[in-house]
This record gives structure tokens, C-alpha cells and sequence, in this order.
């Protein structure tokens, strides 16, 4: 046999036994393969879609999974959460929801209160003011009493309704009666022939009554609020003048 030949017949026989080795090799592979423990891979469906973006493929979601089979060799995949994640999330949910409703009831509190306050500032306010306008009604009607009581005519009942414009009580009443009746015995036109005093209080002379009203000679009112005028200046009150007017006759 030829030296060619041999080394035909050795090429040969070469590459048949690599071969068997080749073929070898990939059955050992996939016993192992097979007999491998299966890894388990648990894709949650809640969060699937965040879990595929992390590992973008062309065919979508098969790349993750592939991916992972590449990795472990076997991949069993479940699409259920365990019953304790579950739960944590249901927890979590709940928690939220009730502080939601929690800060919702504060709020709502929170308006209610600003609410009534808001209110009563308004009652307190009317009332305020529904006692401001009584005032003015019954110093109105007050006013109006004593103004008809003055044109009425009668010089005692104007003198003494007009008592409380000075900030006298009815108690000065009977002290201003008995010192004018004394002195011109109330009348407008009474004049002292000796001194020329002049009119209900007897001012001296009678012309100092124009600081009160040109018409100082006919007029009681302006002849009562002149000598009104000049005993809270002298005495203070009509009992002050009427008691210094019986120490000495005069006031």
C-alpha cells in the first residue's frame, strides 16, 4: 500500500473519531441539561410591564425569559405574587386610603370651624348693631319728648326735661323749681325793679341771656338753658345754687 494511501485512510479515521466525540459531548450535555434542578422565575403581573422595560428585546417579552433561560439553563415561570405580597400590598393600599379620608376629615373640620367663627363675627356684629340703632331710636324719641314738652309752653316741665341734657337726675328737679319760683316765680318776663335782673333765672343783667338766643326776652327756652348753663358753671347742679341761695338770698 502506497504512502498516499495511508495517509488518506488516517485522515479518515480522524475525522470519525471526532466526530464520535462531538456526538459524545452533545448527549452528555443534554443529560445534564435535563437532570439540572429547574430555577424558578415568579413575574409578578402588577409589575410586568415594568419588569419587561428593564430588559428590552425585539420580541417583547420572550427576551426577558429567554434571557433568564440562557442564564440558568431552565426557567419555570409563574405569574401569581405569593400571598404575603399580596397582603403587604393590600396593607399598603388601605393605610393609604385611610390617610386620605384622614386629611380629607381634617380639612373639612378645619372649614366647618372657620365656618361658624365666620358666623358668629356676623351675629355679634348684627347684634351690635341692631343695639346701636335702639340707642339712637330711644335718644331720638327722648329728644322728640322733650322738644314737644318745650313747645308745649309750660317753662317747669321744659326746665326739667331738660335736666338730662346736663347730666342731671330727677332728684335736681324739686332744687331748680323752688329756686326759680323764688326768683321770678317762673315767669319769662319778670324783671326786679331795683336791680334790673331779668327773666326766669334772673340774670343781671338780662342781656348776658343773648349768648343763648337773640331771642333772650320772650323765649323760656332760651332763658332756661342761659340759667341752666350758668349754675352747672357756678354751683354745679341746681342744689348747689339752691342751697347757697338760702344761705345767702341769692345765687
Amino acid at each position: 500500500m502506497s504512502r498516499s494511501s495511508l495517509r488518506s485512510i488516517g485522515y479518515v479515521l480522524t475525522v470519525i473519531l471526532g466526530s464520535c466525540a462531538l456526538i459524545i459531548g452533545i448527549g452528555s450535555a443534554v443529560v445534564a441539561w435535563r437532570d439540572a434542578p429547574a430555577t424558578t422565575v415568579t413575574v409578578d403581573p402588577i409589575a410586568s410591564r415594568e419588569s419587561w422595560q428593564k430588559f428590552p428585546s425585539g420580541d417583547g417579552d420572550g427576551g426577558h425569559i429567554a434571557g433568564d433561560a440562557a442564564r440558568v439553563g431552565k426557567v419555570e415561570v409563574t405569574l401569581d405574587p405569593s400571598p404575603e405580597e399580596l397582603a403587604r400590598r393590600e396593607a399598603e393600599r388601605k393605610a393609604a386610603e385611610e390617610a386620605r379620608k384622614a386629611e380629607e376629615a381634617r380639612k373639612a373640620e378645619e372649614a366647618r370651624k372657620a365656618e361658624e367663627a365666620r358666623r358668629a363675627e356676623e351675629a355679634r356684629r348684627a347684634e351690635e348693631e341692631q343695639a346701636r340703632l335702639a340707642a339712637e331710636r330711644e335718644a331720638a324719641a327722648e329728644s322728640e319728648s322733650r322738644s314737644a314738652t318745650r313747645d308745649a309752653g309750660d317753662p317747669r316741665a321744659t326746665a326739667r326735661a331738660m335736666l338730662a341734657d346736663y347730666g342731671w337726675g330727677d332728684s335736681q328737679w324739686s332744687c331748680l323749681d323752688s329756686l326759680w319760683e323764688r326768683e321770678s316765680n317762673w315767669d319769662p318776663y319778670a324783671e326786679n325793679p331795683s336791680s334790673g335782673a331779668y327773666g326766669i333765672p334772673q340774670a343781671l343783667p338780662g342781656s348776658k341771656m343773648a349768648t343763648a338766643g337773640d331771642d333772650w326776652q320772650t323765649n323760656p327756652v332760651t332763658q332756661i338753658t342761659w340759667g341752666l348753663g350758668y349754675i352747672q358753671e357756678r354751683y354745679g347742679t341746681p342744689c348747689g345754687a339752691w342751697s347757697h341761695s338760702e344761705s345767702v338770698g341769692w345765687y
